[in-house]
């Protein structure tokens, strides 16, 4: 009897410890779950030199909202307009350097990494966002990615537009000789330089905050942007001519270190690149939308709009792709036979 009762004491004592060890092994199980989801959570900063009111901005937080959304979270990816990060060079060098990091730039800064990028931004290439967004889908372009990637820069995407930069001046525009000795403002670019020069104007490298005053003062004779800048910030107050030169295309691409890419499941990386491609479809499609919405009242106030010899324009500035040594030879000509394949399959 006092065996048996010993017996049951013992088969008690052993069934509280199993479900003691039982319970402490689901909560370790439950916790390494929950230590798993954290670490497979990722938080990353998208830097960009746009205004929040920007279309381009709008459609970045659009898809980085659905990014969100698809992944439960786990892919963050938080955008950071305005140049309240890094931007530029530097927003290049911070995804070269591995951070969790998102780069929103033109072509021409990815051209400090794979030289032929910055002649893919060169002037008067493109006669339609349709063409450029061909020539971001070819052969030459992906060999160049490829390029990118190995030095640190994965190319997501080249696909965001924000439009034709054009003339924005009092005197109207249609030849290069129109053009002669003409103060006309460029940002600080070598490239946005060189190509004014060929133009045959006197390229002035003014922050653009001074432009208004400086077109309103005659500093400058005018400056150089696409329809949406010249409505959003009221230069139509002091300049009453719009001349479509055409002479480059806004774009810019987004890249990230191909490390920080690689933490993401394959999954999670096919939600990012659908909704990217989507945003930029979106993206698209509305620049055009307010391309010609913004066209009819800057013509209710008052601008005209003028059509250019571009062929004369073009071939004056085909010279600028012979002053930067460090693209490939014969670059111009190269990017140009691509166009030709373009245009001959639209």
């Amino acid at each position: 009897m006092h065996y048996n009762n010993n017996f049951t004491t013992f088969k008690k004592v052993n069934s509280m410890k199993k479900l003691l060890i039982g319970s402490v092994l689901t909560a370790a199980t439950l916790f390494g779950v929950a230590t798993t989801a954290a670490a497979d959570k990722i938080n990353i900063n998208m830097s960009l030199v746009f205004t929040e009111n920007e279309v381009l901005t709008q459609q970045l937080i659009q898809v980085t909202d659905k990014i969100r959304a698809r992944t439960d979270g786990d892919v963050n990816i938080q955008v950071f307009p305005g140049g309240q990060l890094p931007v530029y060079k530097d927003n290049l060098e911070q995804v070269v350097n591995g951070a969790d990091w998102i780069a929103v730039e033109d072509l021409s800064y990815l051209g400090d990494f794979v030289p032929d990028f910055a002649a893919l931004a060169g002037p008067s290439l493109y006669r339609s966002y349709d063409e450029y967004l061909a020539m971001m889908k070819t052969d030459m372009v992906a060999d160049l990615s490829a390029q990118a990637e190995k030095k640190g820069i994965k190319v997501l995407t080249a696909d965001y537009v924000f439009g034709f930069r054009h003339m924005i001046t009092n005197k109207v525009i249609r030849t290069p000789e129109d053009m002669k000795g003409m103060r006309i403002r460029v940002p600080g670019s070598q490239l946005f330089i060189s190509t004014l020069k060929a133009m045959g104007a006197a390229p002035a490298p003014i922050p653009f905050p001074e432009t208004y005053s400086g077109v309103q003062q005659g500093v400058v004779d005018g400056f150089e942007g696409s329809i949406l800048t010249m409505y959003g910030t009221k230069m139509y107050e002091v300049t009453k001519n719009m001349s479509f030169t055409k002479h480059f295309l806004g774009s810019v691409g987004l890249y990230i270190s191909p490390k920080v890419w690689d933490k993401l499941t394959a999954e999670q990386q096919k939600i990012v690149m659908e909704e990217l491609e989507a945003g930029a479809i979106s993206n698209t499609n509305a620049v055009v939308k307010l391309d010609a919405e913004f066209k009819q009242k800057l013509e209710d106030l008052g601008v005209t709009f003028n059509e250019v010899d571009s062929a004369a324009f073009s071939k004056l500035t085909a010279e600028v792709y012979n002053q930067f040594p460090q693209w490939s030879k014969g670059i111009h000509g190269t990017i140009n036979a691509e166009l030709e394949k373009i245009r001959a399959a639209q």
